[in-house]
């Protein structure tokens, strides 16, 4: 067996799902911080909010326990999530487009 084998195999799924949240993080830091975000500002809404969508997810999923949960509790926070988010992206696109 090779030694990176077991390393791998060491790796827990809540570490990829922290590491994933993580990445995520400073993703959205870059994108606020690059100044990328006022001269993209479609592409870097869409991206921020698709990183925070997948986040959310993450938790709900892996930290909540979700993943192995009845499909009715999944299908009811996924469904809140995914409300709450096309909400504020639906309200942010009118404000964009008014101003």
């Amino acid at each position: 067996m090779r030694a990176g084998v077991g390393v791998l195999k060491a790796i827990q799924s809540n570490d990829l799902v922290w590491f994933g949240l993580i990445l995520a993080t400073l993703i959205t830091f870059w994108f606020g911080e690059s100044g990328l975000s006022d001269s993209a500002r479609g592409v870097a809404v869409l991206v921020i909010f698709g990183l925070a969508y997948a986040k959310a997810a993450g938790v709900i999923l892996q930290f909540m326990e979700l993943k192995h949960a009845p499909w009715l509790w999944r299908l009811l926070l996924l469904g809140w999530l995914t409300v709450v988010v096309l909400g504020i992206l639906l309200a942010w696109l009118i404000g964009d487009l008014r101003a």
